[in-house]
Order: C-alpha cells, then structure tokens, then sequence
C-alpha cells in the first residue's frame, strides 16, 4: 500500500485502450466493498463505461476538456450528514489506492466534470451528494498540453515542507524524526488534494501515539453547496494515514476526541489513537 501511495500520480491523458474484462471485474469487486468510512456515512460507488452509454449522455458527462481518452469513470454518492466528505475523500482514495496497484491511471475531479451528468447516470437521490469523481485507465506516455497546464498551475510535484504541515502539542513544528510514524506523515504529505492547497494539519499529542487531525481551510475555496472539497482532501489524509500505518503494522483506530487546541485558525476534523504496539 504504501508503493502505492508513492505511485500515485494524477492522470489526465489515457491511452485508448480498453480495461481487460478481469481487471474491470476486480475493479467493480473493489467498489462494491468500499462501503465502510471512518465517520460511518452510507458510500457507494459505480463504474461508468462510456462505450456502453449514448452520446447525449457522455457529453452530459463532460470534463471541460481536462481528461482526454478516459472510457471508464468511478462515481459515487453520500448520504448527506456530518463528516460526510471526510468518509467520501476515505473511500474514493482507497479505491484509487487500489487502481494504482493494478496499474491504471486515475485522477481527483472535484470541480472540473459536469456534476449533473454523472448525477444522472449514478440516479442520485435528493438525500445524497456526489463531490467527486475520477476518470481510470491505462495513462498515456505523453500529457496533452491540458495536462501539462493543469500540473503547472496546481503545482502537482510541489508538496509543502514538513514544518508547516506536522506540528507538537505546543505548535512547535514536528521534526522528521516522529520516531516509528515518520513513514506515516511522509505518506499524508504526499497525497493528493484539491488544486494542490495540502489543508490537511497534524498535531502529535504527548503520548506519541496520538495525532490530530485539523483542516486549514483556504478562504473561499472548494465549495460546491453542500460539497467541500477540502473536507474530502481531509478524508484523503485520513486515508493514507490509516493505510500507511496499517502496512507498518502500526495498530489503531479514529477517534472523535477535540484537543481544544487554538491552533492558527484550524478546525479540528478527527484523531488517530496508536495502540503503542508495532
């Protein structure tokens, strides 16, 4: 998992070729199993196959000209509720997670595709929210010049320096030797987020096994209605946490436990609570 972790790049030009049928059918297997979220919110997901659908309805489905020669699309839903987001950003990387290790392309939508289009094909229901997709397929050896202007304008190999993203109890930055969970942050710090703005905060408690999770939000960004993307790019965090230290072997569980920390305008999102055994 953390291979793929570190794998992980966004793709926006695929190949045109098709998904062999076994991997499609481990794919459909891997969304029809992603329904548990950290929060417990109701998620479910759906593959869209383009070649099975008719032109009106693919150009209802459009990506604004951002992913080009994607045939197959993941899509979702949520049950409106709190920390909905959060559950939906877990459940869509993990899936993309997994995506990864079989070798296909993915790519994080979250404003950029026509959200009534894929709502149409998924049949949304009045109670749920879709707040992103992603296109999935075998990525192309050269980026169109879209992409090349997505990457740059998000700064896609840009990640912000640990200082500002992993902090001690008294706010102190947390230095690189956070003894058996550094793996862990270096794989939070590298995940994907909307436009690149990396929200996620981290505050290590004085036991060493016990890490906060806050949100930095950026004024005005990301949101669609009900939809905050920098909620789901919390869900993300939570995501590569979770399975990175899983695959250390480093046993825990989320936990809703507010440190009341003022911390720099941060919103508190969620705790991890470390077993202490590894």
């Amino acid at each position: 998992m953390i291979e793929n972790i570190k794998k992980r790049i966004s793709c926006r030009t695929f190949r045109n070729e098709a998904i062999e049928p076994g991997k499609l059918d481990e794919l459909k297997a891997v969304l029809a199993g992603c329904t548990e979220a950290p929060f417990g919110s109701r998620v479910w997901f759906e593959l869209c196959d383009f070649e099975k659908m008719s032109g009106e309805d693919i150009r209802a489905c459009g990506t604004y000209g951002v992913i080009k020669g994607a045939r197959h699309f993941i899509a979702g839903a949520v049950v409106k509720a709190e920390r909905a987001m959060e559950d939906y950003g877990y459940c869509l990387e993990k899936i993309i997670l997994h995506a990864t290790g079989m070798g296909l392309g993915t790519c994080w939508l979250g404003g950029t595709f026509r959200r009534t289009g894929f709502a149409a094909i998924i049949r949304l229901s009045e109670d749920e929210l879709l707040p992103a997709i992603t296109p999935v397929g075998y990525a192309a050896s050269r980026r169109s010049l879209v992409e090349h202007a997505f990457r740059f304008g998000a700064g896609s190999n840009r990640r912000k320096p640990w200082h500002e993203l992993f902090f001690t109890e008294d706010l102190k930055p947390l230095e690189k030797d956070a003894g058996p969970y550094a793996p862990v942050l270096a794989c939070v710090r590298i995940g994907p987020s909307a436009s690149n703005k990396q929200p996620w905060r981290i505050i290590r408690d004085g036991d060493k096994d016990r890490f906060h999770l806050f949100v930095q939000r950026t004024p005005g960004y990301g949101d669609y209605g009900e939809i905050r993307l920098q909620n789901v790019d919390m869900g993300i965090a939570m995501c590569h946490f979770e399975q990175s230290a899983q695959a250390l072997g480093l046993d825990g569980q989320w936990e809703v436990a507010d440190p009341k920390i003022a911390a720099r305008a941060m919103e508190y999102i969620v705790s991890w609570k470390g077993s202490g055994k590894s």
